[in-house]
This record gives structure tokens, C-alpha cells and sequence, in this order.
């Protein structure tokens, strides 16, 4: 296998930021977006399941893992112009761009504002921004949350997040592994991707999309319900729905093997 490489501190010019990626593989390319309150490690079992025949690249997000923060009033559309850049900067051409909750919405909104940057859609745990999926109350209850959360110490505060992204059957090593992650956060990277997620709404982009487009969900996902991905795949033309059961919103952690052989068959086909 390919080894992998890390670039840290490649700069995307116009925007003033800096980005750190990950890279293995060879093959046709995919880009990974991971979700909120982590960064490119969550993609671990990816970059190594998928390489073999795939060229993988996981970013980090502005304000995340090794990347640069962004201005405090950096929307999603900021965040869809920076990755648009990404791609020009490593002529990574036409990839297929794989998005993971957080993640997800910026690939949709990637898409709204330069659909010709990629080939195909894996939206994994997704919304269509949390104005665009939720109901105003719970919206208003997880800013609520997150903005409380912000005043803890990082691993208290984590660790309450937990039991919402896997189910109580991930053995605990994963979980420890996701909890170092995530105590990494930039708080000052959290609040610019809290307010982007809260006020998307990209409903009305959703019958626009003319890729072909897999939605992933867990079974047991309590952040983006199948609720929520019945009513993406009812917007998304000739969209493909695949739900694996009995795990959460981590389901590229927690099913990491399942979920690999899906996106695998979606890439290929």
C-alpha cells in the first residue's frame, strides 16, 4: 500500500488560511469532510480501507486539527469556497467528495456553489443544514448546547457528546479513541461551524443535483435521524439510500468495515 502522507500548512490562496490533509492511495480520487468537533483522523479506517484502490484525501476543516481558524463570521458558503480552493491547490481535478454530518452539508453546499468541481456525492449522517432538516427547536436546543459546552472543560464536555454519535454496543477502545480526537477541538474553530451547520437550509438546492449521490445513514443515528434521510433521498433525484444497521451517527467508526464496503460499490459502480 501507498504510504501515506501529511502536509501541513498548505495555504489556499485568496482565502488567507492554511489547511493540513492527509493523503494515501493511488487510483481515483476521493475527498473526505468530516464532521463537527473532530478533524481528518476520523477518517483513520478509510484511508486505510479504501486505498487500495482509491486515491483518499481527508482534510481538516478551517478551525480544525491542523488548519488555520477561520474569521468568526465564516458561513457555510465561506467554508464551500476555502474547499473549492483545496482542490484547485492540489489539482486534485473532478474527486468524489464524501461528507460526514458537519461535513455533509459542506459537500451539498460545495455542490450549490461549484458543481463542476466534483463527480459523485457520499453524503454520510447528513442534513441539509440544520435549518434544513430540524425542527427550529431542536436547532435552537443544540446551539444552546453546544454554546454550554464551549464553557466546559474539553473532556467533560465530550464525553456528554459521546452516547449521541455511537451506540452503547462500540467496544471502548473506539470510543476512547474518539474522545482523544475530539478533546483536540479548536474552540474558536467550533462557534463559526456552529453557526454555518444552524443556519443552513439547503432544501431548496436538493432536486438541483445531478451526480450520482449514495446517502449513508446508521440505523440507530439520534443526531440525523432516517427521518431526516428519507426526506434527503425524496429531494435528491435517483439518489441511492443504504442504512446499516445497529449503529450510530459514527457509522464510518463504528461500521468502518460495512460502511467501506458500501461507498467501495457506490465508487465503482
Amino acid at each position: 500500500m501507498p504510504p501515506r502522507v501529511l502536509v501541513e500548512r498548505i495555504k489556499i490562496n485568496g482565502t488567507g488560511l492554511t489547511i493540513t490533509y492527509e493523503r494515501s492511495g493511488s487510483g481515483p480520487l476521493v475527498v473526505l469532510l468530516h464532521g463537527g468537533l473532530s478533524d481528518h483522523r476520523e477518517w483513520r479506517r478509510q484511508l486505510d480501507g479504501l486505498s487500495d484502490a482509491f486515491t483518499v484525501v481527508a482534510w481538516d476543516a478551517p478551525g480544525c486539527g491542523g488548519s488555520s481558524d477561520p474569521p468568526v463570521s465564516f458561513r457555510m458558503s465561506d467554508y464551500a469556497d476555502v474547499l473549492a480552493g483545496f482542490v484547485a491547490t492540489l489539482d486534485l481535478g473532478r474527486p468524489s467528495v464524501v461528507g460526514l454530518s458537519w461535513g455533509s452539508t459542506l459537500a451539498l453546499e460545495l455542490y450549490r456553489r461549484h458543481p463542476t468541481v466534483l463527480t459523485s456525492l457520499v453524503l454520510t449522517a447528513a442534513y441539509a443544514g440544520w435549518a434544513g432538516s430540524l425542527p427550529p427547536e431542536v436547532v435552537a436546543e443544540r446551539i444552546q448546547g453546544v454554546r454550554r459546552g464551549l464553557e466546559l472543560p474539553p473532556e467533560e464536555w465530550v464525553r456528554e457528546w459521546i452516547p449521541t454519535l455511537f451506540t452503547d454496543r462500540a467496544p471502548d477502545a473506539m470510543v476512547e479513541e474518539a474522545v482523544a480526537m475530539m478533546c483536540d477541538f479548536h474552540p474558536g474553530g467550533v462557534k463559526p461551524m456552529l453557526e454555518a451547520l444552524a443556519d443552513a437550509d439547503l432544501r431548496g438546492m436538493l432536486g438541483s443535483i445531478d451526480v450520482p449521490t449514495l446517502l449513508l445513514y446508521g440505523e440507530e443515528d439520534v443526531r440525523s435521524p432516517l427521518t431526516v434521510a428519507e426526506e434527503l433521498h425524496r429531494g435528491i433525484r435517483g439518489s441511492e439510500l443504504v442504512v446499516l444497521p445497529e449503529v450510530g451517527h459514527q457509522c464510518n467508526i463504528e461500521a468502518a468495515d460495512r460502511f467501506n464496503t458500501a461507498v467501495r460499490g457506490f465508487l465503482t459502480r
